[in-house]
């Protein structure tokens, strides 16, 4: 019997989130709602532009599998996160936040020296979301991290598709997936972002290989794989790397793709503030699902309820008690 509902892998960056205005995007030159990596000198130039001109909302332990396997940990799975940090006050805080979260973690006490990769997340007044990544020695990510016993005891690996940005971590994902295959444990993946299917494709396909169980994707990042102008043509493509697939679309709901049928389920109307980790709380939420027993359908809407109340308040996760809240008043009404 497994121990593990899920094992992921992914970056560890600790995110700090800012609310910005559209100027600030334009003043130095990044690229609205999508994820550009950068340097340290780039981090530290923007920090302090930061500093100058905008309030820093909120602080945690971040990277996109990280929200997943957190958000899916407080709703009362069991999981295992391989990632990487230094040496360094940010490494500890990240750390200690994977630990009260209730996820287990490959990290140590006792660490190498270097830079705990970051985040800045860039909240405009629309919600949308843009990031400057630094990675740190979370790039150094390498199959060596890899703990083979967590992941054999594990119903599920979930690959962070931001892997792919980094050589060494793109044979991470990769060992990682093979270990997956050899022991017949289920295989999900998600995009991550736009960028990633644009400027590392080869990576990502050779990190899919043969193909995975279940894809998480939003509805740029399926036309971008497809190179579709419909969705209904990026659909299709996506059941040839996919058994199962998720595509969130904003506002709009989510269609999944459960094997045998296409399920659209609405979105909710809310007042959004910040759509930062929506992505990621919808992947956690659904993953607990379907590890409950639950349809894709209820799944999603289970994803969807969630991720709708996460999106009306700044950071890309909820206190763990609204974690429980959200569960208990769902399942009261579903």
């Amino acid at each position: 019997m497994a121990i593990f509902s899920l094992y992921g892998l992914g970056n560890a960056l600790v995110d700090s989130e800012f609310h910005v205005k559209e100027d600030f995007l334009n003043e130095h030159g990044i690229e609205k709602g999508i994820m550009t990596l950068i340097d340290y000198d780039r981090l530290r130039m923007l920090e302090e532009a930061l500093g100058k001109d905008s309030d820093l909302k909120k602080q945690a332990s971040g990277g996109s599998a990280a929200n997943t396997l957190i958000a899916a940990a407080n709703f009362g799975s069991t999981v295992f996160y391989t990632c990487k940090v230094a040496c360094d006050a940010l490494g500890d805080f990240y750390h200690g936040d994977l630990i009260a979260s209730g996820v287990n973690t490959n990290l140590l006490e006792s660490r190498e020296y270097g830079a705990t990769g970051r985040c800045l997340v860039l909240v405009t007044d629309d919600a949308e979301r843009t990031l400057a990544t630094f990675l740190g020695v979370s790039a150094d990510l390498g199959p060596e991290a890899i703990d083979e016993k967590a992941l054999q005891a594990s119903d599920m690996l979930y690959i962070e598709g931001y892997l792919a940005s980094s050589e060494r971590s793109s044979r991470a994902a990769l060992e990682a997936y093979q270990i997956a295959k050899e022991n017949n444990i289920s295989i999900a993946l998600t995009f991550s972002d736009q960028t990633i299917v644009t400027f590392f494709r080869d990576k990502l396909e050779a990190i899919i290989g043969g193909g995975i169980d279940l894809l998480f994707c939003n509805e740029q990042e399926a036309r971008q794989w497809g190179s579709c102008s419909t969705l209904r043509g990026a659909f299709d493509q996506l059941k040839e790397i996919a058994a199962t697939w998720v595509c969130t679309q904003g506002k709009n709901g989510v269609t999944v793709f459960d094997g045998n049928r296409e399920v659209s389920i609405p979105g909710r109307a809310v007042r959004a503030i910040d759509t930062n980790g929506a992505g990621d709380m919808f992947a956690g939420a659904f993953l607990h699902g379907i590890h409950q027993g639950w349809s894709f359908e209820k799944a999603a809407r289970f994803g969807v309820h969630t991720s709708s109340h996460l999106v009306t308040q700044y950071g890309p996760r909820l206190f763990r008690t609204d974690h429980i809240s959200l569960l208990n008043e769902f399942e009261t009404t579903t």
